[in-house]
């Protein structure tokens, strides 16, 4: 009996190993939008597909954030700024991604880096596209026609502190950046993608399968989540597959220690006096110091989830999610699936008690 299993079992994986391994075609013609590209994952995923010869669109905050990953990059790569908090930004770097994969207004037009002679206009057939447009099918044959991957990266977990330190100013900018602005971008991107087949990666976190701190934080991760596992199902006849990446803890320019100390003293030193009467300074000091071991315990090997990322861009058949780093499948996934009382005394074991505990 027990060996039947094992062998269903070893048969499932490998199986699901030789179907992972399949690679789309054609990637070097594939355009890839990046949000977020200024550190991070999104930084070392825009010089990760360059590398391998993908044409990347890299959105970047700052100028000078887009300025360094030229200068780490293949001519290949193209930059543009963008704040996912402003519609009006959103809807330039909009423009300007249809401008370089071939569709202006909503309409085909000649491509830019796509050179078509009258012999290859007359060589593809119509039927590529159901259209009678002879260059819409030319450039459906090259496989550049629309967005084929969107990596929505961009996201803020400041400060990192209790739900009745924030103000209503921190937990509101987290929501526009982690929740509100992958909403904006999927949706005005959606038509892009949605013409090439392509993909749609967010990236979401791990809290979400166990929620214990950063309480705004984790609520963007999962309306992230819901978000994702929605659209997958809406978007399944149109052949746009989406997939969500669960990051554990990894040392990125969000959860910078100095920075991350130093917001989260200037939350408890803002917070209202009844709420530090409430907790106390003795609270306070034990919880900054909790934080500050997870945040010098995270890992530094960003690939673990850049080639997750690669891997739902690049695989014909990605998974739906993605769970990466090994805090991530060896302790929350694990602690998940515990019962509600046993999975929240592990987690809150170390936590100090607040002064006014009863």
């Amino acid at each position: 009996m027990w060996l039947y299993l094992v062998a269903f079992v070893g048969l499932y994986y490998l199986l699901r190993w030789y179907r992972e391994r399949q690679v789309v075609s054609h990637l070097q013609d594939k355009y890839v939008f990046i949000t977020g590209c200024d550190s991070g994952f999104g930084n070392l995923l825009a010089r990760q597909l360059d590398a391998r010869g993908l044409r990347v669109l890299a959105a970047c905050l700052t100028e000078k954030g887009a300025e360094e990953l030229r200068g780490q990059t293949s001519d290949r790569l193209e930059t543009v700024t963008l704040d996912v908090t402003k519609m009006e930004s959103i809807a330039a770097a909009t423009q300007w991604v249809k401008e370089h994969v071939g569709d202006r207004d909503g309409s085909l037009t000649l491509l830019p880096r796509l050179k078509c002679s009258d012999a290859i206009i007359a060589h593809c057939s119509t039927e590529l596209l159901g259209s009678s447009d002879p260059l819409a099918s030319a450039s459906q044959s090259a496989g550049i026609i629309g967005l084929w991957g969107l990596v929505n990266n961009a996201g803020v977990i400041k400060p990192v502190t209790l739900c009745e330190w924030l103000n209503m100013e921190d937990s509101m900018n987290i929501l526009k950046v982690n929740l509100i602005g992958v909403i904006q971008v999927t949706l005005s991107m959606l038509p892009l993608v949605r013409r090439a087949r392509g993909r749609i990666v967010n990236v979401s976190s791990i809290l979400v399968r166990v929620a214990f701190f950063a309480g705004v934080y984790c609520i963007s991760k999962y309306g992230v989540e819901a978000f994702s596992d929605i659209l997958r199902r809406e978007l399944q006849h149109f052949g746009v597959k989406i997939s969500i990446v669960e990051p554990g803890y990894f040392r990125t320019g969000m959860t910078n220690l100095t920075r991350s100390l130093e917001e989260m003293k200037q939350s408890w030193k803002e917070a209202p006096k009844h709420i530090k009467e409430t907790y106390g300074q003795q609270y306070f000091d034990a919880f900054y110091n909790i934080i500050k071991e997870g945040l010098l315990g995270c890992s530094t090997n960003l690939n673990l989830v850049t080639d997750c990322m690669e891997h739902a861009l690049t695989s014909v058949y990605p998974r739906t999610r993605y769970s990466a780093g090994w805090d991530a499948k060896f302790f929350f996934i694990p602690v998940s699936y515990l019962p509600t009382s046993l999975a929240d005394y592990i987690l809150t074991r170390s936590w100090p008690k607040p002064a006014q505990a009863v």
